[in-house]
């Protein structure tokens, strides 16, 4: 790896919890060169805008979420098992966020959610994914019998990340883990009704 793009990732890095904590436009170029420790220019020679550096940072976010999914996963064979550990990598969140910050799926969709702007693309992207990873495993329940073949998997990636994200967003913002035990418990039990009754 070339000496250029090291201090390219080292920025990316370094500027994803600044973005995460204070949203794209809450964002200085002041703060950036604090955390980055170089000068708007030196920044500027690596990305073109601002807009480049929080795309890169939404990325580098979205990839450190991917290996924790992708860690806490492997190993897990059985759909009902791999669901709920999905909802225990979301629980996680509360305690050891992927960037300090909390969430960058929810704090960046709640900010960019009226705009038409790469960030929101790149949002909406990596949501579908995510709700594609817990369909996914639905669907492979179905397909070996674990789960019920009534289980729609569209619905149920879309009640997990509603409740999930929106159980980080009480604990966040009331500094309370309660919500989210209780999405934890209310989830699990779902994932209880899916499984099939084997005689």
């Amino acid at each position: 790896m070339s000496k250029g793009e090291q201090t390219r990732q080292r920025i990316v890095a370094r500027a994803a919890p600044v973005f995460n904590t204070h949203g794209y436009s809450g964002t200085s170029m002041s703060e950036l060169t604090k955390a980055t420790g170089l000068e708007k220019g030196g920044i500027y020679n690596h990305f073109p805008s601002k807009e480049a550096l929080a795309l890169a940072a939404f990325d580098y976010a979205v990839e450190l979420i991917s290996q924790r999914f992708a860690a806490a996963l492997e190993g897990q064979v059985g759909a009902a098992q791999r669901l709920r550990t999905i909802v225990q990598v979301f629980a996680d969140y509360l305690d050891n966020p992927p960037v300090p910050g909390g969430c960058p799926l929810l704090n960046t969709a709640v900010e960019v959610d009226d705009s038409d702007s790469p960030l929101r693309e790149r949002a909406r992207a990596a949501m579908t994914d995510l709700q594609r990873l817990i369909g996914a495993t639905v669907k492979h329940g179905i397909a070996s019998g674990e789960l019920r073949p009534d289980a729609d998997p569209r619905e149920v990636a879309a009640i997990f990340t509603a409740m999930q994200e929106g159980a980080i967003m009480l604990g966040r913002l009331y500094g309370d883990p309660t919500p989210m035990r209780y999405t934890v418990a209310h989830l699990n039990r779902i994932i209880d009704s899916l499984v099939c009754a084997h005689p």
